[in-house]
C-alpha cells in the first residue's frame, strides 16, 4: 500500500506516515495539503482549489501549523459533513497567510447547543495552536448550511 493510500474511516487522523520535511520540499505546503483530498475524492467530493499564482515563502513551523489544521478540518469533513463539493482556499494576506476550507455538508451547530452528537477535542486544540502562533481561527457553520474554516496566520 503506498503512503498515500486512501483513508478509510478507522484512519482518517491519519494520513501522511512519511517525512512531511520531504514533503513540504517537493511539494509545497498546497501539494500536501491536496494529498490530504484523495479520500474526499474517492467519496466524489468536487475539491476545487484557488492558490496564488506566486509562490509565497512561508516558514516551517507556520507551513506545518497550516498543515495539521488542514488535515484536522479535512478530516472532520471526510467523517461527518456529507459534503458534495469542497473548496481549498490558500493565500498570501498582508503580513501573512490564509487558509480556508469551505463545504457544503451537513453543518453543525457553532453555538455549543447539544445536536447529539459529541465534538471532538480537535477544533479546540486546533483554536488553542492557532492562537499560540499569534493566528487568528474562525469557524462558520450551521446545521444544513456547511462549514468554513479560515486560518490566519501572521508570518511577521
Amino acid at each position: 500500500m503506498s503512503q498515500t493510500a486512501a483513508l478509510d474511516e478507522r484512519t482518517a487522523g491519519v494520513v501522511i506516515k512519511d517525512d512531511l520535511t520531504a514533503d513540504f520540499h517537493a511539494l509545497g505546503l498546497a501539494g500536501c495539503i491536496d494529498k490530504l483530498t484523495v479520500p474526499l475524492r474517492q467519496k466524489r467530493v468536487c475539491v476545487r482549489w484557488e492558490t496564488p499564482h506566486h509562490g509565497v515563502e512561508i516558514p516551517a513551523i507556520c507551513a506545518t501549523l497550516l498543515y495539521h489544521a488542514a488535515q484536522e478540518t479535512l478530516s472532520n469533513a471526510f467523517r461527518h459533513s456529507h459534503a458534495t463539493e469542497l473548496t481549498v482556499r490558500l493565500a498570501a494576506v498582508y503580513h501573512g497567510v490564509r487558509l480556508t476550507i469551505t463545504d457544503n455538508g451537513v453543518g453543525f451547530n457553532c453555538n455549543g447547543q447539544s445536536t447529539g452528537r459529541q465534538h471532538g477535542y480537535g477544533i479546540c486544540l486546533m483554536t488553542m495552536a492557532v492562537h499560540e502562533a499569534a493566528g487568528t481561527i474562525s469557524v462558520d457553520s450551521a446545521p444544513d448550511k456547511g462549514t468554513q474554516v479560515t486560518i490566519t496566520i501572521p508570518l511577521d
